[in-house]
């Protein structure tokens, strides 16, 4: 199935949209923290947490973080799961870069960050516990493949979180984002990204991914059952729980 999302893309429409992502993020690397924790008034935080807490139950052992970014999740989830080894995975180099130097600070042995193409993992069938994607499944070229991928790689019973952004659909939410992404976020932009086209793609990208319903119906069609969705902070953000049955 073709998405809309999947059309979306930074810098122009000849290129593959992969393959300016990986520039667009390159780019941006050094502010991208800064940018995101200012663009979610900090919220992002919990929504990593509430979406992490969502795995305690099962206990994973060994975890696969696609599009892991500057590695907060993973970190995160290292923290509040204990997990026996977490595997970083990204297009960036630019953004592991800052995951890797983070968790040299920090002391961290049993996470890992390596360059690998969500729609083509390079690990064995039902590798990992739980897979989690932290707002980076609408930057995906080939949603389908990819959640194809993530299910392939999870051991039967394991457990794929996504979160992600999204549009609220209700009053007042609905309105007092509108004014947000029409004011607020233009200016966080300015100050803070050099470039003007990586911003312009956040807000176009949230708008064209699949929400809600539709991204449990592609879940679904992709191999996943007892899959669930909670919208956050009125739908600003939505979690995403699905189980390889």
């Amino acid at each position: 199935m073709n998405y809309k999302h999947e059309t979306v893309k930074p810098y122009n429409q000849q290129e593959s949209k992969s393959k300016q992502i990986t520039e667009m993020f390159n780019n941006i690397a050094p502010h991208y923290d800064r940018f995101n924790h200012l663009l979610s008034l900090s919220i992002d935080t919990i929504w990593r947490k509430r979406a992490i807490l969502s795995l305690k139950q099962y206990a994973p052992r060994e975890i696969l973080d696609i599009a892991t970014g500057t590695g907060d999740f993973a970190l995160m989830t290292n923290k509040l799961l204990a997990p026996t080894s977490i595997t970083g995975c990204d297009l960036s180099e630019g953004m592991m870069e800052v995951a890797r130097e983070k968790r040299k600070r920090k002391g961290v042995k049993n996470i890992t960050f390596e360059r690998q193409d969500c729609a083509a993992l390079t690990y064995p069938d039902k590798s990992f516990d739980a897979v989690t994607i932290s707002f980076g499944v609408r930057n995906f070229e080939h949603l389908d493949k990819s959640l194809g991928e993530c299910l392939r790689v999870l051991r039967n019973g394991g457990h794929l979180v996504i979160v992600e952004l999204s549009r609220p659909v209700r009053f007042p939410m609905k309105q007092l984002y509108s004014i947000y992404e029409r004011c607020i976020m233009p200016l966080f932009g300015r100050l803070l990204l050099k470039d003007s086209k990586a911003f312009d793609y956040l807000p176009a990208s949230i708008d064209a991914f699949p929400q809600g319903e539709v991204m449990q119906k592609a879940l679904e069609k992709a191999g996943f059952g007892k899959v669930s969705f909670r919208r956050m902070t009125g739908g600003v953000c939505t979690l995403y729980i699905a189980t390889k049955l």
